[in-house]
């Protein structure tokens, strides 16, 4: 199976190859950390772990990176307000991205480098720029000469001449070219700050991680990934700045941009105001529930978002669960897999389900193969049974594990509900309707529906 890859550098698919066979090497913009993430923060995590998952279940050895940005005009104003230190604000924002992340399934990357831990490898990527004839020096700032890069722009499909006209020089500034984008800032009183060769200051954004994807991949990488947010100028200028030193090697074989999750035909964002914050969303919705729901259109395509979304994705959800649990109330039920009934063929629904994510990581195709397989699961079931049933509930769990969702059931309330049903049937066979119709109202309330099957009474997810 031969993964393809939008590149947005190339504007197409491209077949994936990566610079050493078997092995990936993927770098993901991570988050600042000044607030909790939004819904919108979490679509571009919740697909760059999915890219990482599904590189592993293809095949391939992968070393994830994603970055804290612990130093920022953000935090620095946030702290402020909360009238606490910035390292106070930093250790609490990213104990709380942990805690959101594993509600959304999202695994930690394999490094979660922070830039003020790279402040040297950060002076030391400027110092090389400053001698190749990249960047120079103005005032207590360092700038890079945009001009002194003849590809700038490549990335974002922007020409220098047109980016001229939305930049400006700021009074004070010491650019050679509208264009030129700060590497070193000076100090400003009551800022953080690092000493340097060029004085006393703190790194720009877009040197950041361009110094950590060199401290901690090498410099070279197969895949870089993040929001389309982050396309220009953060990307661009990371492209320029790293390509400066990279000898004639691409910086990153492949750049992948997440779309936007929209609002009212708006982009989610702290800016606008159109936010809602993912620890907000996950009191009233499992963490899986909201995965499945940012999963549900492919990362290249917006995503709307209203008050019925993830009302919609619980629904749908709940088929899978469902299907899930009606093939272990069989298996519970004969105590054993079932010796005849229909013979899924397996195989196809993996072969396709794998065939989905190897076009461009398409996940919204992958979970209409395994809502096929739910649905031929159930019809089966109705029929004459499934005589492979435990190895089809073993398959939508995995598939859908590959996808970072969790299918089971909660059984939290199993000896409730059993309790319940088992009272139900003695009212029913003791003609006592009252009572049997009451449980069920009760039962219903639980959010369960009740299914007479020639194995007996199961219930399931409204």
């Amino acid at each position: 199976m031969q993964l393809q890859i939008y590149n947005t550098l190339k504007r197409e698919k491209e077949l994936f190859v990566p610079r050493i066979p078997g092995k990936v090497s993927m770098y993901l913009c991570g988050p600042t950390v000044y607030n909790r993430i939004h819904l919108g923060n979490a679509r571009t995590f919740v697909l760059g772990d999915t890219i990482r998952r599904i590189l592993s279940f293809l095949g391939y050895d992968v070393t994830y990176v994603q970055n804290f940005t612990d130093v920022d005009d953000k935090i620095i104003v946030r702290a402020a307000e909360l009238n606490i230190t910035v390292d106070e604000l930093v250790e609490q924002e990213i104990k709380n991205y942990f805690e959101d992340a594993k509600a959304l399934g999202i695994l930690p990357a394999d490094k979660h480098p922070r830039v003020t831990a790279h402040i040297g490898d950060i002076i030391a990527f400027i110092g090389d720029l400053i001698a190749g004839g990249f960047a120079y020096v103005g005032g207590g700032d360092v700038f890079y000469d945009v001009q002194k890069f003849p590809a700038y722009g490549q990335l974002s499909g922007q020409k220098l001449d047109d980016l001229v006209m939305g930049s400006r020089v700021e009074a004070g500034e010491a650019k050679r070219h509208p264009a030129d984008f700060a590497l070193w800032k000076g100090a400003k009183p009551g800022e953080p700050f690092w000493d340097s060769p060029w004085g006393k200051g703190r790194p720009g954004w877009h040197i950041e991680c361009s110094a950590m994807v060199r401290a901690e991949l090498g410099g070279h990488i197969d895949i870089h990934a993040g929001g389309m947010d982050l396309q220009f100028p953060h990307h661009e200028n990371e492209l320029a700045q790293s390509e400066a030193l990279c000898s004639g090697e691409p910086f990153a074989r492949y750049w992948v941009h997440g779309a936007f999750l929209n609002v009212n035909d708006g982009k989610m964002s702290k800016s606008q105001g159109n936010f809602f914050i993912l620890s907000d969303v996950l009191k009233r919705y499992d963490g899986n529930i909201v995965r499945f729901f940012l999963q549900s259109a492919h990362y290249r395509k917006p995503l709307s978002f209203d008050a019925t979304s993830l009302d919609s994705a619980t629904v749908a959800l709940n088929r899978l669960r469902n299907a899930c649990g009606a093939l272990e109330h069989v298996l519970t039920a004969l105590n054993a897999p079932q010796a005849a009934g229909e013979m899924l063929n397996l195989d196809q629904y993996e072969a396709r389900f794998k065939s989905a994510l190897a076009d461009d990581f398409n996940t919204a195709e992958a979970w209409g193969v395994l809502f096929e397989l739910a649905r031929d699961a159930n019809a089966a079931l109705a029929l004459k049974g499934i005589a492979n049933a435990e190895l089809a509930l073993s398959l939508m769990q995995r598939l859908a594990g590959v996808l970072g969702v969790e299918l089971t059931v909660d059984r939290s309330l199993d000896e409730e509900i059993e309790a319940l049903i088992a009272r139900r049937e003695e009212a029913r066979f003791a003609r006592d309707y009252w009572t049997a119709d009451n449980i069920r109202v009760l039962l219903a309330e639980l959010g369960i529906e009740l299914l007479d099957t020639p194995q007996g009474v199961r219930w399931k997810l409204k």
